[in-house]
């Protein structure tokens, strides 16, 4: 076959996509069951997905602390143990906090779901948090925020978080002082308000045989009761900073970081998939205009970004980078020429039809298993959104066009209502 090397191949569109629906489950105790069956591997991923507590800033730290050692030990077994336990059977166990859920992921052959499902119940309703164990937590984080804290784009993320959410479970950034209000106490207190049946949502992806679900319906149904109290996953009001520029002096940094963007729309609105289509032209892949400009053609940094992050109760834009230290103003100046660009002349069709085919096979890519279909039904699901989610966000990619971007651009870019961060020298 000859291949000409002088030619770049030919884009091909894609007609559709097609995501699997999972089958619901509902137990009487509340928790919520959705069950993914595809692939051949006897191989499950199992999640238990609780939403998160009402933000306590008296002590911010309960919903990561209490998610991270839910398996440090419990009534009848050590960590140790928890996690010989896991080891043995092949399996694989890890907790995972986000702003809005907490979770705890399960992987395990189906043959030894018997042996593995006890102990992740154990976790869920026996976890003690141990004196030890949680002395031993508090000393980690602290040194490990001392080390993050020496990082210019740690403190830049943080300055930037804390400007467009204020005092809450999104603007908070931890200090050492708050790690020695975790007290065990207030931590059992919490564990037993969050991790119960009516806050839980059960993810299963995988080869899903005839007695899986039945497995998980023992061991997590009627035996799993609710508490007295219900969870409180409602979250104070947000209010941004009303000072937009901030500036964190490092005298012997070589390079500095930037952050810069504002509170943006979430998933939810209408007009969330057309920003998708205008961020990846701006800043969304390594062809992007920012990447174009301030890597390739002014060299100023080895990488730069920009991103929409979409969260249950706030949304926002932004645009991340370090640069060398002397050319900060210059890389702020040239994101700026960027911003207006978008602003007042059409982005070409041809630039256009290439972000377009990268976002569709960026999707389809994504999904090259039945974790990645479950992993998008997540989105969807906690954010209150249906499949019919993604037709949308395809037909505005495929008919978007430069006139919609125009309008976009002037409709939610302003730079000068920017929020601005730098960490370094400027």
């Amino acid at each position: 076959m000859n291949i000409n090397r002088k030619e770049a191949p030919e884009f091909r569109a894609i007609d559709n996509i097609t995501l699997i629906h999972p089958e619901h489950t509902k137990l009487d105790n509340g928790c919520n069951i959705y069950c993914f069956n595809s692939g051949d591997a006897e191989l499950v991923r199992i999640e238990w997905i609780f939403g998160n507590l009402r933000f306590n800033p008296a002590n911010p730290l309960l919903n990561v602390g209490v998610n991270t050692m839910l398996a440090d030990g419990t009534k009848t077994r050590t960590a140790a143990q928890i996690a010989d336990t896991i080891d043995f059977y092949g399996a694989f166990l890890q907790n995972e906090y986000g702003f809005d859920n907490s979770e705890v992921t399960l992987f395990t052959l189906n043959k030894h779901l018997t042996d593995t499902l006890p102990i992740i119940k154990d976790i869920l309703t026996n976890a003690i948090f141990p004196q030890k164990e949680l002395e031993t937590y508090v000393r980690n984080q602290q040194q490990k925020l001392q080390v993050s804290l020496q990082k210019n784009d740690v403190v830049a993320r943080r300055s930037f978080n804390k400007a467009l959410y204020g005092d809450t479970i999104y603007g908070f950034g931890a200090t050492a002082e708050d790690y020695k209000v975790l007290h065990r106490d207030e931590m059992l207190a919490h564990y037993r308000q969050m991790y119960q049946p009516a806050n839980c949502t059960i993810l299963i992806a995988g080869k899903i045989e005839q007695q899986t679900l039945g497995l998980i319906k023992e061991a997590f149904g009627a035996g799993w009761e609710n508490e007295d109290v219900k969870a409180d996953n409602s979250q104070p009001a947000i209010h941004s900073a009303d000072e937009h520029f901030y500036f964190t002096e490092k005298p012997d940094a070589l390079q500095s970081a930037i952050r810069i963007g504002m509170p943006m729309i979430n998933r939810t609105h209408p007009d969330f998939p057309s920003f998708q289509v205008l961020n990846t032209v701006l800043g969304g892949y390594f062809g992007s205009r920012l990447m174009a400009n301030i890597r390739e053609d002014k060299g100023y940094t080895y990488g730069i970004g920009s991103g929409v992050s979409s969260l249950k109760h706030a949304g926002a834009f932004f645009i991340a980078t370090e640069v060398g230290a002397d050319v900060c103003k210059a890389a702020v100046s040239e994101i700026e020429k960027e911003i207006n660009i978008l602003k007042t002349k059409l982005v070409p069709e041809e630039e256009l039809d290439l972000v377009k085919n990268y976002m569709l096979g960026s999707l389809l890519g994504s999904l090259e298993n039945v974790f990645s279909h479950a992993d998008k039904f997540k989105n969807l699901h906690f954010a209150g959104l249906d499949y019919d989610y993604y037709d949308r966000y395809t037909n505005t990619v495929k008919t978007i066009t430069s006139d919609d971007l125009l309008a976009l651009a002037n409709k939610y870019l302003d730079f000068e209502k920017f929020y601005k961060v730098i960490v370094g020298k400027y």
